[in-house]
């Protein structure tokens, strides 16, 4: 009697080390996959980041959407922006806004209003066009996602996840040409279930410039009411 007892316990004591063993190596191989997900989204991420500062210039057509069906909202608009360096021109939702590298001039022709800011480039919070290519390299922690095929074009997505937790966004997602290494898409999805995405129509580069296409000439706005914040 005293035997089988002993015999039923080593057996009990092999199949649990045995399940030990597989679930371990099981959640080995789950966090070696993980990690595989985040260097090969680094990698992509890397690529497109060394191609946009490669191009002397990058001129933008695209299309923007807001949508939030427990709200009820939603919204369309197109736009676009010419982008040098940090200079850039953009153009969206009736207004225009010129960064010249030092200052910013938002253009309001319905309120017939200039506003004229000094950006701290140093700001990690101060959004600009040309950040909008590059954002991605810090501050989130981000996976391979899907794989998509767009009108014979295949769009890698990245999913991007804020590594601060007070961040109103959940997550954005970021739809990446295979073959040219260029931003297709951004979606991006806040806490409350507001859903944006910004679709670029048109991607061109190296394209000639006016010597004055970052400048704000005055002479253009006679009758507009000129509000300098600093």
């Amino acid at each position: 009697m005293k035997s089988k007892i002993h015999e039923y316990r080593n057996d009990k004591k092999k199949s649990f080390s045995k399940s030990f063993f597989l679930i371990t190596t099981a959640l080995l191989l789950f966090s070696f996959s993980i990690q595989a997900q985040e260097n090969k989204a680094k990698d992509l991420l890397n690529e497109v980041s060394a191609i946009v500062k490669g191009y002397k210039n990058i001129v933008i057509d695209f299309k923007y959407s807001l949508n939030n069906t427990k709200e009820n909202i939603k919204q369309d608009s197109k736009g676009n922006v010419t982008m040098m360096g940090n200079q850039y021109v953009l153009n969206f939702m009736g207004a225009t806004k010129i960064y010249d590298g030092k200052k910013s001039y938002t253009i309001v022709p319905e309120d017939e209003e200039v506003t004229i800011s000094t950006v701290n480039e140093k700001d990690d919070s101060a959004i600009t066009p040309s950040k909008m290519l590059t954002f991605f390299n810090s501050g989130y922690r981000c996976t391979i996602d899907k794989l998509e095929d767009v009108k014979g074009r295949k769009i890698q997505y990245v999913k991007l996840t804020p590594n601060n937790t007070k961040d109103k966004r959940k997550e954005i997602l970021l739809g990446i040409d295979v073959q040219t290494k260029h931003i297709y898409n951004l979606i991006e999805t806040d806490k409350k279930g507001t859903k944006t995405t910004l679709t670029v129509n048109s991607f061109k580069t190296n394209q000639p410039l006016s010597k004055n296409q970052f400048t704000f000439v005055a002479s253009k706005y006679p009758n507009y009411y000129i509000n300098k914040i600093d």
